[in-house]
């Protein structure tokens, strides 16, 4: 490596700019442990600015008059983000009963999320681990498409990637009778088996409206819950 750097030093700052940009976060850490040369480019505040803004285009005039360097903001920053998933999923898990939650307690821990400014990034590294509950993988979903737009095929593919795109919840929402000659009927229940692979398609846009309506006008009650695959009817397997 060492004899390399008369080479890179021969090229434009632009060039060397844009080599060190391509590479993932860890190795350009790691490329900047090798010499000084390296050292100054890997770690100079353009990078970093690009690489954080990259990252996270929501966020809005993220530097503090606190902090020295991009790359130190960039650090803090992904480490809050992690703390804030950790406090997404405890207070699901302390909200849900019987791997059931009310949409209120959903709308809420979503909100965590949303106030972060969570980037496509964080969603696939914090939010999309199979071993956390499929209603943490929902909130994910459910921002992906609302709050950053993601294609649906992109999204699909990167649930595939977390093997997760098969795990289910189950939604259910009660509406209000209809009034009929002075009289209410009865309260009416309402359900929907989903995957959060189908969730990122057009045809079940209604199932995250419902969830994002939350309890208005006519609906009294949302709920739901978490699904294991195998214990879907068969009725509905077969029809997958």
């Amino acid at each position: 490596m060492v004899d390399s750097i008369p080479f890179f030093n021969s090229l434009p700052e632009d060039i060397n700019n844009k080599i060190a940009s391509l590479l993932q976060v860890r190795d350009l850490c790691a490329l900047g442990c090798c010499s000084k040369f390296w050292k100054q480019l890997c770690f100079s505040d353009s990078i970093w600015q690009s690489l954080l803004t990259n990252r996270w285009p929501l966020l809005q005039s993220p530097l503090s008059p606190n902090l020295k360097t991009w790359r130190r903001l960039y650090f803090e920053r992904h480490i809050d983000l992690g703390l804030r998933a950790v406090s997404v999923e405890r207070f699901l898990k302390a909200c849900s009963r019987n791997e059931a939650l009310e949409v209120d307690d959903y709308l809420q821990a979503f909100e965590i999320v949303n106030d972060a400014r969570f980037g496509f990034e964080d969603i696939q590294r914090f939010l999309f681990k199979p071993e956390m509950s499929v209603l943490v993988n929902l909130i994910g979903v459910h921002y992906c498409i609302t709050n950053l737009g993601i294609p649906g095929d992109n999204l699909v593919e990167v649930l595939r990637t977390s093997e997760i795109s098969n795990r289910h919840v189950c939604v259910k929402w009660w509406k209000l009778g209809r009034w009929i000659y002075g009289y209410r009927g009865r309260d009416e229940l309402l359900f929907r088996w989903v995957s959060l692979a189908d969730l990122a398609t057009e045809e079940n846009e209604f199932v995250l409206g419902v969830l994002r309506r939350g309890t208005v006008l006519e609906v009294l009650r949302v709920q739901i819950s978490a699904v294991d695959h195998k214990s879907l009817p068969w009725s509905y397997q077969d029809n997958q």
